[in-house]
């Protein structure tokens, strides 16, 4: 198969993924009931993202910067995360385009909606079929391995799968960086980069750096556009958990009813919190940013860092925009 045919099978899924009704599609509804946090809403937003992504001129510029020779398909395995709907799809991709064969093993919080989309792609281009494997048992005949879990999981990943060529991904989190400027639509947008998912994506962000004396009332007002948020069941659940924690323990907190913001040095916050820290200036925050960028997805901000993402647009990657900063076609062309 040459890359002009793996390009065109995936231009066609793209537009299916944009025909899809999410209202009544079964597999969609299946998946639903699967995991609470996978809302129709949530669905929707995955495949109408992917299907933007999965045009001609997005599939042809991203190829274009490398050299996809014709070479003898390589099994990659890939051990997906399940924290947002079809989390997994940009490795599938990058090993299908790139020519190689993909050996997966689903998150038990995401089985249904990649096998869905992989039945699509056989059915435009048959010749996927011998070149897509889904796995429930132990991996095994494979040459290269993706792997993406938590801290504790990339342990267990290192140990079992450092002899093959690798990718390991860890946790991280998205951050942004307000500096009291900013227009109500920009934090309106960044509502999004904070709720979309649940807060549950690495590019999701999970802390907010401020200036000192900064004022909350604009970025509260903003945050409002997500508050039918908290009618959530899972979502109000977490919600209700973690202020009665911090509630017990004395910490002072900020909080509008549906999200706790919460003053602290971590990346990592828990659903419906979001930490904050100030700073005393943009140089010493870029230094601070810098000496802990192994813990940072994205950036988002208007402030002027370098590869810093717009308000609004942490959950609509581009296909080169590769998760942890590390190239995943280049890795596959090494195998």
């Amino acid at each position: 198969m040459q890359i002009k045919d793996r390009i065109n099978a995936f231009i066609k899924l793209g537009k299916f993924l944009g025909e899809i009704n999410t209202e009544t599609n079964h597999i969609l509804k299946k998946a639903e009931a699967e995991n609470g946090w996978f809302t129709p809403d949530n669905i929707s937003f995955a495949l109408k993202n992917w299907s933007q992504a999965l045009s001609e001129e997005n599939l042809e510029q991203w190829v274009a910067a490398y050299n996809l020779e014709e070479a003898q398909p390589k099994t990659v395995a890939i051990i997906m995360a399940g924290n947002i709907p079809l989390v997994g799809f940009h490795d599938f991709l990058s090993v299908l385009i790139t020519g190689n064969k993909v050996l997966a093993k689903l998150s038990s919080n995401d089985k249904t909606l990649l096998p869905y989309l992989a039945s699509h792609l056989i059915s435009v281009e048959p010749r996927f079929k011998d070149l897509i494997e889904f796995t429930e048992g132990r991996l095994q005949n494979f040459d290269a391995v993706i792997a993406t879990g938590s801290n504790n999981t990339a342990r267990y990943f290192e140990y079992y799968f450092g002899k093959y060529p690798n990718i390991i991904r860890k946790n991280r989190n998205s951050v942004a960086v307000l500096t009291g400027e900013e227009t109500e639509a920009e934090l309106v947008k960044l509502a999004d980069d904070i709720f979309r998912y649940f807060g549950l994506g690495c590019r999701n962000v999970s802390k907010i750096y401020i200036p000192e004396n900064y004022n909350f009332e604009a970025f509260f007002k903003a945050m409002y556009s997500w508050k039918a948020i908290i009618n959530n069941h899972k979502y109000i659940n977490n919600y209700d958990y973690n202020k009665a924690v911090y509630l017990m323990d004395s910490f002072p907190l900020l909080d509008n009813e549906f999200m706790i913001l919460k003053q602290d040095t971590g990346f990592s916050s828990p659903i419906s919190v979001v930490f904050y820290e100030f700073y005393p200036g943009l140089e010493s925050l870029k230094a601070d940013l810098k000496a802990n960028e192994m813990q940072i997805q994205c950036l988002v901000s208007k402030a002027g860092f370098t590869n810093e993402v717009a308000f609004g647009e942490a959950q609509h990657p581009q296909l080169w925009d590769y998760a942890d900063g590390v190239d995943t076609v280049a890795f596959l062309l090494k195998i």
